[in-house]
């Protein structure tokens, strides 16, 4: 029931090649005026030139300023990091506080 049931390798399909015309090259028509049939043979491309120096240079404040933005973001992230999982620690106190004081109170009526 479950496994694949694939046709005999005799019933599959041949290549007609007589259905299929190759391309001759030819995409228009031999009376087609169109601008774009005339192919003209593609230019050499030139080589690039490579640059000696670098394409971003630093100036030593430039190099202060990206240093203190990268201390301020880390400090922000870690900030907000610390911050939202003191908040889940909070809530998992609190839930469990909540759960020892229902677990109490349901005991405690089962005792009278």
């Amino acid at each position: 029931m479950f496994t694949p049931k694939y046709p005999a390798p005799d019933t599959a399909p041949t290549a007609d090649t007589s259905l299929v015309q190759p391309l001759t090259g030819l995409v228009h028509p031999p009376a087609c005026d169109c601008p774009h049939t005339t192919t003209a043979a593609p230019g050499p491309v030139p080589a690039p030139v490579a640059v000696g120096r670098p394409s971003v240079q630093f100036t030593p404040g430039a190099l202060v300023v990206a240093a203190a933005g990268g201390t301020a973001l880390v400090l922000v992230v870690g900030t907000v990091l610390v911050s939202m999982l003191l908040a889940v620690a909070i809530t998992a106190a609190s839930v469990a506080i909540c759960a020892v004081v229902l677990r109490s109170l349901l005991n405690h009526q089962h005792n009278r």
